[in-house]
């Protein structure tokens, strides 16, 4: 059990059948009256963001999140599988379960899927890979403007802007969080 007095940033609960994680939570004591928790609480299955007051008496069930890491093996049509790096099972997931930026993600990359009482609702793909340039516009020497970008294309399919030296066939290293270049690999 967790109580609203106790909350700190990350902690998970379970209130009315979802699962909250805590973002933001401030303990407010006014003159008068009596005190409460202001917070505010993401759903972690839908991503929605909420503010919510509680009393600090207020008790809610842990919920524990699990994060297991899985292997991408292949997709088929709408499914994507991933194996089990232990029991070598496959786990089929609908293609509404993976974020935007599943995109760098390629055959046989480590990937952390997420899942709370066995559901599974989410897949984190690793922070940094590295991505091969499959088609780019050349670039031309003498050209050293700075900060200007072209896009290119990876090996994954997803089109990212790199700066005008990158050629095809360099391996860039690719941060999937905000899909920016980093460098060549």
């Amino acid at each position: 059990m967790v109580v609203a007095g106790d909350f700190k940033n990350g902690i998970t609960f379970d209130m009315d059948g979802n699962v909250y994680q805590v973002i933001e939570f401030q303990h407010v004591k006014p003159g008068k009256g009596a005190a409460f928790v202001r917070t505010k609480i993401k759903n972690v299955i839908t991503g929605s963001v909420i503010e919510r007051t509680f009393s600090p008496t207020d008790k809610f069930e842990n919920a524990y999140i699990e994060r297991k890491e899985m292997q991408y093996s292949y997709n088929d049509g709408d499914l994507y599988y991933f194996m089990d790096m232990e029991t070598f099972d496959m786990l089929p997931l609908n293609s509404d379960k993976l974020p935007d930026n599943f995109k760098f993600v390629k055959e046989e990359m480590l990937c952390k899927i997420v899942s709370y009482k066995g559901n599974v609702f989410g897949v984190e793909p690793p922070t940094f890979v590295e991505l091969a340039v499959t088609q780019t516009d050349p670039g031309f020497a003498g050209n050293t403007a700075t900060n200007t970008l072209k896009p290119a294309t990876l090996e994954t399919g997803a089109v990212i802007k790199v700066p005008l030296f990158i050629n095809e066939g360099d391996v860039l290293k690719i941060d999937t969080r905000t899909g920016e270049y980093l460098s060549r690999a």
